[in-house]
């Protein structure tokens, strides 16, 4: 872990708490067709790099492909979660669970084993993220805990995909643009199916929004996928978690949520986590 992957990373935590905040904060009202417009956005800009980037490595394709079911299945659960509760409650538990999950399926189907020193940064930084979200626990719907669980495996999931396709891509850029093109289709194709008309108004109502938070999430997840072909996948997916403290902020400042000392406790492990994991 670089100083350079390190700084490009923190980046990434921030563009992606950013588009969360701006799914959460909508005044559509509905957070499955917000997510929609998100993802549109997303799609609508991979889409307009293609033309720019190689096609991946031939033994890239099936990891896209298998990255695309999941992203249908993470994006139902993490509308279902901003549906059922606070991005400072929701947010946090997707995010700091994922990375132990990520930790104990990449030692045992990549064989990819964190030294001891990041292993414990890795730790600390699940449990400070995990702090954020859990401390005022009684105050949170047992929905979104159980929305927010079911998106951290998809998260662990789509994680080792994607890490072990951009290596095997040759392009990690190329990667993830073929990727974001590709895996939002499905999911729009379902909404429009479902949802008709009043997808197609609220799409039109909220693009500005779709394009902003599209754009964040394609250059976090490149930064992200990139990082992973120079560092452990375990170490960047702990530190991509970061963004749960920009999440933290956001929802304070912008969607007025409570940040008590019990989260600043848990942002300072956060914080020595990630020192734990540069030395290490």
């Amino acid at each position: 872990m670089t100083p350079a992957i390190t700084l490009a990373v923190l980046a990434a935590g921030f563009l992606h708490a950013v588009w969360n905040a701006l799914l959460k904060s909508s005044s559509g009202g509905d957070a499955t067709l917000d997510t929609a417009v998100i993802v549109a956005g997303s799609t609508i800009c991979g889409f307009a790099i293609l033309p720019f980037v190689p096609l991946p490595a031939p033994a890239a394709w099936i990891y896209i492909a298998a990255s695309s079911a999941i992203h249908f299945g993470y994006y139902i659960t993490l509308s279902g979660a901003y549906r059922t509760g606070d991005l400072s409650f929701a947010y946090p538990l997707m995010r700091g669970t994922a990375p132990l999950l990520v930790i104990v399926l990449g030692a045992l189907l990549l064989r990819e084993l964190p030294t001891p020193l990041m292993t414990l940064g890795i730790v600390l930084v699940s449990l400070g993220i995990l702090s954020i979200a859990l401390l005022p626990w009684r105050a949170h719907s047992k929905a979104s805990a159980r929305w927010a669980f079911a998106n951290a495996a998809l998260i662990a999931a789509y994680t080792l995909v994607d890490g072990t396709g951009a290596r095997s891509s040759g392009n990690a850029v190329s990667y993830v643009c073929w990727l974001i093109a590709l895996e939002g289709l499905p999911f729009m194709l379902w909404i429009f199916v479902r949802h008709r008309g009043v997808a197609t108004a609220y799409v039109r109502r909220s693009w500005r929004n779709g394009l902003i938070g599209g754009a964040c999430s394609l250059a976090a997840y490149g930064i992200v996928l990139w990082a992973m072909t120079r560092a452990p996948i375990a170490a960047v997916a702990a530190l991509r978690e970061t963004s749960v403290l920009f999440a933290a902020a956001l929802g304070s400042a912008w969607l007025k949520e409570r940040f008590g000392w019990p989260r600043i406790a848990g942002a300072i492990s956060v914080v020595a986590g990630i020192s734990a994991m540069k030395l290490g």
